[in-house]
């Protein structure tokens, strides 16, 4: 019987008696995210032992792999008494996956170590299985014993990104430690789902782990996924029936539904064929593939017909800001990936004002909350001869705390902490003189 090859990296192991596909997945998302810096949902999309398995240990297996990673640091620490030397990468994944069940998701101790062990063996890691039964059994002796003494929040935050949040890096990592919920916008009129708090933006938000596509009213687009922060940045651009607006970087949509919800004439610019594939599904279940104009294009180089009443550039960037659902940005990224974002956002908001009429406005956003993608971007898209126009505290009174004396947008993870909290974004307005 197959095994999985020898160097135990990303194969699937066998199916049938033994087989135990959430774990399986599970070590392929952890591999691909540590040793090819590969994003946790693209892990999971090339996981051999992804193929055929059900949507529930698919989802199964995307919880304990973005547990992993969400406590990174800590599991890493809490073996290092156990390990007399470092054990290859393919080990200490199935060590780390074995860590996070026993402390992390209450999984019973016996089977946290069984299911590690047979991990290993399936994995062509044989010679190891013993060096995983032994330490994960000192780790389950241990409990939550294990984790006395450690700075939780400051092991599972690189350093670089701790120092580059200054005095909200503690609350920031305290939120980045817990699931984030599932925060729905609804369409015009649509009621909100059974169990659904509503939050003062207007999100209908429902508790981590629900299954959207299980919610009544989801098949006849009543609602999509977004973000409670991330609803803000259309918001604030203030769509009106008739303007014709531009949603660059569009997919997967929930920008561009806003807008189309709001009256006006969008178009929607996605580079990447597989996304766009993605913002199609999204604008047919939502009732607006007949609404909105989609093109397949650089957004750097692409222009209207004519110049536009609006522009919305929700920029690609670091993705910081959203790593309580995507706590492998944090691994993935690094120092020097910012200046090839920050010189793509300049290049998005010199042509983004070349798109506008004069008095057209522009609201730049990211994800991000790293300074060099937020306020830096802000300062150099006025250096480009756009006019700041600030937001109003009337155009957040729902979030009064999310305005920056500079009247930007400014929200992290930690804002509403006792409800779940939010995602990370900067957004800023400016008009074309």
């Amino acid at each position: 019987m197959n095994q999985g090859a020898p160097d135990g990296r990303g194969q699937r192991g066998p199916r049938g008696a033994g087989a135990d596909p959430t774990r399986d997945i599970a070590f392929d998302i952890v591999q691909g995210v540590l040793e090819h810096r590969r994003m946790l949902e693209t892990s999971l999309d090339q996981s051999p032992a992804a193929r055929g398995a059900d949507a529930r240990d698919r989802a199964a297996a995307h919880r304990l792999a973005a547990t992993v990673l969400r406590h990174l640091g800590t599991a890493g620490m809490v073996l290092e008494p156990f390990l007399k030397k470092e054990p290859p990468l393919p080990v200490r994944t199935v060590l780390l996956i074995g860590v996070a069940q026993i402390l992390f998701l209450d999984t019973p101790a016996h089977a946290a170590v069984g299911t590690a062990v047979s991990l290993a063996r399936r994995r062509g890691l044989t010679p190891f299985a013993g060096l995983v039964n032994a330490v994960l059994r000192r780790v389950a002796q241990a409990g939550v014993g294990a984790l006395d003494g450690l700075d939780q929040d400051r092991l599972d935050v690189p350093p670089w990104l701790w120092g580059a949040w200054g005095g909200l890096a503690r609350p920031i990592a305290e939120a980045l430690g817990r699931e984030a919920p599932l925060d729905l916008t609804l369409r015009p009129g649509a009621e909100c789902p059974p169990g659904a708090d509503l939050l003062p933006t207007g999100t209908a938000r429902l508790p981590a782990g629900t299954r959207v596509v299980e919610l009544p009213g989801y098949a006849e687009g009543a609602f999509w996924v977004q973000d409670a922060a991330a609803s803000l940045p259309a918001r604030l651009l203030a769509a009106q029936p008739g303007e014709r607006i531009a949603d660059l970087c569009a997919a997967p949509g929930g920008k561009t539904a806003q807008l189309a919800f709001a009256g006006a004439e969008v178009t929607a610019i996605e580079r990447e064929p597989g996304r766009m594939a993605r913002l199609h599904e999204n604008l047919a279940r939502l009732g607006l593939t007949e609404r909105v104009a989609t093109v397949l294009g650089d957004a750097t180089t692409w222009r209207p017909d004519a110049l536009l009443d609006g522009v919305l550039l929700d920029a690609p960037c670091s993705a910081t800001g959203t790593a309580r659902r995507h706590p492998d940005v944090l691994w993935i990224k690094r120092p020097r990936d910012l200046q090839a974002l920050t010189e793509g956002q300049d290049r998005l908001l010199a042509a983004a004002r070349d798109m506008l009429r004069p008095g057209g406005r522009l609201v730049y956003a990211v994800c991000s909350l790293q300074p060099e993608e937020g306020p830096e971007r802000a300062r150099a898209a006025e250096a480009m001869g756009l006019v700041p126009d600030p937001f109003s505290a009337e155009e957040l009174t729902m979030l009064p705390e999310a305005l920056t004396p500079e009247g930007w947008l400014r929200t992290h993870p930690a804002l509403w902490a006792g409800i779940g909290g939010m995602d990370g974004f900067f957004a800023a307005r400016f008009r074309r003189p």
